[in-house]
């Protein structure tokens, strides 16, 4: 990023402050606070109130923050409480099956990992939270793309000798059935995974709770047995964020 690219998102942030505190606040005054050419001050109201941070308010020549912003905030909250009503769980969990347990929620089009507890027997140190899995090669991500959480890529990409590129072959209708998703080395070779749906307020998918671990452990007959736990798991952490059946 060019150094005009990071001044400007500078003054973008500050825009937004400045609206957070003052509130709907005339062009001219945003101008002389940043210390820039009123064009300039136009120019990157534009690109926010494109994004749906700012609009302009009823009266002529004042901006507002947007419900773009209300948007985010929602969203980065519900994260924040889904990784706080998730934690005692996850570390139970942990203790319960011995291996990595994670909270992977959608994003971008991938599963990202927003909590990671390490289970006792774990023995790699490999940090997930806030990485971006592909989909169709995770457990979690699995469950997100069975209930609708994420969208099918258009292209599966193979990361191992194991890894589903066939969209058929995914296993999406048994994952709706059973409740619960599994990869064995499917991402990595020698790790295997299981996983099992968060549901929001409204019913709604809206994470997975996963344990990972080394495949001569965590073996294809133990994976039914960790997905019982893990789907308890689940829907403790459901009821904690406001889901009710």
């Amino acid at each position: 990023m060019s150094n005009g690219s990071v001044q400007s998102v500078d003054r973008a942030i500050a825009i937004l402050e400045i609206l957070a505190r003052d509130g709907a606040t005339r062009v001219t005054d945003l101008a002389a606070a940043l210390e820039v050419h009123k064009s300039t001050a136009f120019r990157l109201l534009g690109a926010l109130e494109q994004g749906g941070l700012v609009e302009q308010s009823g009266e002529r020549g004042r901006y507002r923050l947007g419900f773009g912003v209300v948007r985010l905030a929602g969203a980065a909250t519900a994260q924040l409480d889904l990784s706080r009503e998730s934690r005692e769980v996850c570390r139970r969990l942990a203790e319960e099956v011995g291996e990595t347990v994670n909270i992977a929620v959608a994003q971008d089009g991938f599963a990202v990992n927003i909590t990671q507890v390490r289970g006792p027997s774990a023995i790699s140190g490999h940090n997930w939270v806030g990485q971006r899995t592909p989909a169709h090669a995770t457990s979690s991500g699995k469950v997100l793309l069975a209930f609708g959480a994420l969208p099918l890529p258009a292209r599966l990409e193979r990361f191992t000798g194991r890894t589903i590129t066939d969209p058929e072959l995914l296993g999406l209708d048994a994952v709706r059935r059973d409740g619960w998703a599994a990869t064995t080395e499917e991402l990595e070779v020698g790790l295997n995974a299981v996983a099992a749906p968060i549901r929001g307020a409204d019913g709604s998918v809206i994470a997975a709770v996963s344990a990972s671990g080394p495949s001569y452990r965590l073996t294809p007959e133990r994976l039914p047995e960790v997905a019982g736990l893990l789907a308890e798991g689940a829907a403790e952490i459901s009821q904690r964020i406001g889901f009710f059946r």
